[in-house]
């Protein structure tokens, strides 16, 4: 009997387990999943050390939805919407489709994309853009000098974006025209991403979910459990804010 009520709580512990495992992956999949910044692409919108939540629903569901993209979608994609310009999301790096990158949606089906003397133009037209100042950034090569503007995309969406010069790689690009079902990816950091300018356009199977708060953020000086570092490791002001 002793043997036969430790072999039923064992069961009941792999089952729970199981069964917890199974929950994680649904919530993964098909509603939230956290991400955490590593590169400094998307300065000053999104910092190394920034963790976020992004949604998996807005844009439906393709294999890149779930863990190791396995071929188990009857379409290329389910349900959902397209991306809107200026939207900021995670998707598969479209040479490999494995490497997950976030960056700006800035080119939609159909649009034309060009980078002139560091200017973005879309459809033939300038994106404005507004000075803001000069500031010093780490990063992974090290300090870097950049001059900060507001841009104003097409659609009223407003963002900051960094600028080392005007006349640095991928700063006369161009011009792309954006295939059916695909999309124009750029980092807010425009001398420090390799982005479509590289790569080219997205297809929309691509895309794993859209970027939406930042739970946590932390500059790396430290650990967790070292709460004597926190007053100066952790970023508080960035803890559950919305990425725009």
């Amino acid at each position: 009997m002793e043997i036969h009520a430790k072999t039923t709580r064992t069961l009941k512990n792999v089952g729970g387990i199981l069964i917890a495992v199974f929950l994680a992956l649904l919530i993964r999949s098909f509603l939230f999943e956290p991400y955490n910044i590593p590169s400094s692409s998307m300065v000053p919108t999104l910092l190394v050390g920034d963790y976020l939540f992004i949604s998996k629903y807005p844009y439906g569901y393709s294999k890149h939805s779930f863990p190791y993209s396995p071929p188990i979608m009857p379409q290329n994609r389910l349900f959902g919407e397209n991306p809107k310009r200026g939207d900021v999301v995670i998707f598969k790096e479209p040479t490999h489709n494995k490497t997950d990158y976030i960056k700006r949606v800035i080119g939609l089906p159909g649009d034309t994309i060009e980078m002139k003397n560091g200017r973005l133009y879309i459809n033939d037209t300038l994106v404005e853009r507004t000075f803001k100042g000069e500031e010093d950034w780490p990063t992974e090569h090290g300090l870097m000098h950049y001059k900060r503007y507001e841009e104003t995309l097409p659609n009223g969406v407003k963002h900051d974006i960094y600028e080392r010069a005007d006349n640095m790689n991928y700063d006369n690009v161009g011009p792309f025209k954006v295939l059916p079902g695909h999309f124009f990816m750029m980092g807010d950091n425009r001398d420090n991403s390799l982005d479509s300018r590289y790569f080219g356009s997205v297809p929309f199977e691509n895309l794993e979910g859209r970027a939406e708060f930042i739970f946590y953020s932390t500059n790396g000086t430290g650990y967790f459990f070292q709460f004597w570092k926190w007053p100066s490791m952790l970023r508080f002001k960035r803890f559950f804010t919305g990425i725009n």
